[in-house]
Formats: structure tokens, C-alpha cells, sequence
């Protein structure tokens, strides 16, 4: 996943290692693909993926597939039914299919102890990019744990908070879907918003980017393109990419994100500065921090 500033015709969102549930609304694109009963999953081109939902199935964290939402070249978007609730199933394309061009910049002051696995990931074989997806999958995990306890406006994930649950689940992630079945939240480079909520969603998104901050934090990606607008509010989402001060790319990392949100924000008529945010952004950082969530058993 390669973090930029995003031009409205782009890509689609889910081209990138997640993205949450919203479904994008532009024109000509067509509306989430009907039901699919797990009983009617057949061995097709999708057999590999339809496993893993009746993996999910089986592990109890799926009861039914309402729609596909969203076909990318990285992962697929389901809307689904579980014993929680609805359920967003982002399921990653097998490795060979996924591009991890510019993953190092993320990766970049990570330690990886054993030479033979640093020496597998560098050379892009089989077995690395393995590692590279497992490890893709479970950050974005681990993060969505972290950041919604910490009360940050994200999805809440549906499976863990233990590593030995999540990874079960492997190579999808689970999440509570933002909007309804029928009408999943969109983009907020897709709403159409009136002055007054612009200034908010605007005001929204710069506190989240301080949030992120405060915990040491840069999300890598951090743009209208990865924040769902659903009831006036705004939730980030993408998540397996943020990367810690221990990354020497950081303070370019979160220069980028600023002026990758002041550029994808000039749609609804907010136009920003990319240093200007970045000022502001760290001047937020410095002031209080959300109510931590509590985790109920």
C-alpha cells in the first residue's frame, strides 16, 4: 500500500490493504452485489475465499453473507450477518495476487530477528511474502484493538483482542460495519456534504490525525479516501500501515498524511495548507486525549 496524496480518479479504496467497509458511491459503479447463502457457495474462481468464510462460519464469527461489497485487487469487501450484529469481512486476496511495492518505507525500523526470514522478505520470495501478508493481517488487528480501546474514533473488531483468536481468522479481518446492511457509510471523498458539515468532518479528521499522534502514530495513507462519514461523524479506517517514531520515515510519513488530507478535503471547500496542518495537528496532540473504551467480557 503506498501512501500519497490521492486524486478523486484514482483508484477505488479497497486497491489498498484496508479499508473499511464503505462503499464507495461514484458514478457508474454498481450497487452491492446480492446475497450469497454460505449453503451456496460453490467451487469457482472464489473457492479459496469462499473457504474462509466457511472457515468464519465455523468458528462462529459468521452467520450469513449479505452482500459483496467490494471486489479489489488487494482484499474483498463483505457485508455480513454474525451473533454480534453486522459484520464487515475484509478478506485479503491470496499473496501472490497483492502488491507489497512500497511496504518498506512502513517496515523501515522494525526488527526482524531471524536472517533467514529478514533474508526472504527482502528477496520477495514465497515463503517472505507469506510472512509479509501474515503480518499485514495481524497489524491491522492489533492496531484496530489498540486504537478503538483507546477510544479513537475507528470500527471495533470483532475478533481477539488475543493474537491466538485474530489469527485464526487469517487471512480476513473482522469488524463491526459502519452504516447499515443497506446502506454502508461512505467515503468521505464520496459524500456530499454541506458547508457546515465540511467544517466539521474537517475539524474531525484533524483531531483524529492528533489522536493517532499522541499514541506515536503516523497512519501512512491518511486521507478523505480512508475516513467514513456515517451520522455526522467521521471514522478512520486502514490501519495495518501506521507506523511508530522508531521509523526513520516518521516526520515524513505524517508531513505526507497532512498534506494528503488538506489535499483530498479541497472537494468540499476547505482548502488548507499541508504545514498549516501539520502545526495544528501537533499543537492537538498536546491536548486531551479521548475516553478509553472498556472492554466488556
Amino acid at each position: 500500500m503506498s501512501a500519497r496524496t490521492h486524486d478523486p480518479s484514482d483508484q477505488d479504496w479497497l486497491d489498498d490493504p484496508w479499508t473499511d467497509a464503505a462503499e464507495p458511491r461514484r458514478r457508474g459503479k454498481k450497487k452491492p452485489v446480492g446475497r450469497r447463502q454460505l449453503a451456496q457457495m460453490t467451487a469457482d474462481e472464489d473457492s479459496d475465499q469462499d473457504d474462509v468464510i466457511r472457515r468464519l462460519r465455523d468458528l462462529g464469527h459468521v452467520t450469513e453473507i449479505i452482500a459483496e461489497l467490494k471486489s479489489g485487487k488487494e482484499a474483498t469487501a463483505y457485508v455480513a450477518r454474525g451473533p454480534r450484529g453486522s459484520v464487515l469481512v475484509k478478506l485479503y486476496r491470496d499473496l501472490q495476487a497483492r502488491s507489497f511495492k512500497d511496504d518498506s518505507v512502513y517496515r523501515a525500523g522494525q526488527v526482524i530477528i531471524k536472517d533467514r526470514d529478514r533474508r526472504a522478505i527482502e528477496g520477495r520470495t514465497r515463503a517472505g511474502l507469506e510472512m509479509l501478508q501474515h503480518g499485514w493481517v495481524a497489524a491491522e488487528y492489533a492496531h484496530l484493538w489498540e486504537l478503538w480501546q483507546a477510544g479513537l474514533p475507528v470500527p471495533e473488531p470483532l475478533v481477539g483482542p488475543h493474537p491466538y483468536d485474530y489469527t485464526a481468522t487469517y487471512p480476513a479481518v473482522l469488524m463491526r460495519l459502519i452504516g447499515t446492511e443497506d446502506h454502508v457509510a461512505p467515503r468521505l471523498s464520496d459524500a456530499s456534504l454541506n458547508p457546515e458539515q465540511a467544517r466539521s468532518a474537517w475539524d474531525q479528521s484533524l483531531q483524529g490525525m492528533a489522536h493517532l499522534l499522541r499514541l506515536g502514530y503516523a497512519h501512512g495513507d491518511y486521507s478523505t479516501y480512508n475516513l467514513l462519514w456515517q451520522e455526522d461523524t467521521v471514522t478512520i479506517i486502514d490501519f495495518p500501515q501506521l507506523s511508530t517514531r522508531q521509523n526513520p520515515h516518521f516526520r515524513d510519513l505524517l508531513a505526507r498524511d497532512a498534506q494528503s488530507l488538506a489535499t483530498s478535503f479541497r472537494k468540499h471547500g476547505i482548502h488548507a495548507d499541508g504545514q498549516n496542518v501539520l502545526r495544528d495537528v501537533q499543537r492537538r496532540a498536546l491536548g486531551p486525549a479521548p475516553e478509553p473504551r472498556l472492554l466488556l467480557p
